[in-house]
């Protein structure tokens, strides 16, 4: 019951597929555990309805309601990350203006620029992946993408800041880590097959690599550095795909 309350617990917080709830900070930092499962689930759910052939005769339309229902069910939420990390990444030679920048609410040109190049490079991936009929990558992609937040968060438990992110990061411990990455690399030699599964995640330990060195020179993560993970974590799949297929 208690590996059930905590899946239900991170799921609902990173979705709309289970009901939001409270959850209470000492459990927080328990998601960590549970972020490939809620990767694989949320990857199912947006892939197998068109794999099964909604929208067969466009693979670019596929392609584009599924990066649609991944923003859609996820409230966005790592996409606002990204925006505000973009937004923030220009002024970080000054620590305190970066931090500034990221928390203001308000949009500007870089955040915009880094969320169509993000969505952009998703729905082109994707279509690339639907094109060669290998839908149970995109699947991957979104397990991927959870785990390379939980790499980052590792890497950064040092650096956090009080907040959401922080209990998050916290439960980010080298077991956790390590769990993972074997549980997605196994998912991944299954679901991607051996290549685009070593490439993908040697791509988002490289694509992580400058998030770490800005947190480390900015002193200091959130939650929106997880959000950035997610998503590079999720093209990182895309472009092994594409680059060891």
């Amino acid at each position: 019951m208690q590996i059930i309350r905590r899946f239900f617990n991170t799921l609902g917080f990173l979705t709309r597929l289970a009901p939001a709830r409270v959850i209470p900070e000492e459990e927080m930092n328990k998601c960590m555990a549970y972020m490939p499962a809620v990767g694989l689930l949320l990857g199912s759910i947006i892939v197998l309805p068109f794999a099964f052939g909604l929208f067969s005769a466009s693979a670019w339309v596929q392609a584009w309601l599924m990066v649609a229902l991944n923003i859609y069910l996820t409230r966005g939420l790592h996409f606002d990350g990204l925006g505000d990390i973009c937004d923030a990444v220009t002024t970080h030679a000054d620590p305190d203006k970066f931090w500034e920048v990221v928390k203001d609410s308000r949009s500007g040109a870089f955040g915009v620029i880094g969320l169509i190049m993000v969505i952009a490079g998703q729905v082109i991936l994707f279509r690339e992946i639907i094109e060669a009929g290998n839908y149970t990558i995109i699947i991957w992609a979104f397990v991927l993408g959870r785990s390379a937040c939980v790499a980052l968060g590792y890497l950064i438990r040092h650096l956090t800041r009080p907040g959401l992110g922080k209990l998050y990061i916290d439960g980010a411990s080298l077991h956790v880590a390590l769990l993972t990455a074997v549980t997605t690399a196994i998912l991944g030699f299954f679901l991607a097959g051996p290549a685009v599964t070593i490439g993908g995640m040697i791509i988002a330990s490289i694509a992580l690599f400058p998030l770490y060195q800005l947190a480390e020179h900015v002193g200091g993560a959130n939650g929106d550095f997880l959000g950035c993970s997610v998503l590079l974590g999720e093209l990182a799949a895309g472009l092994g795909f594409v680059m060891f297929m």
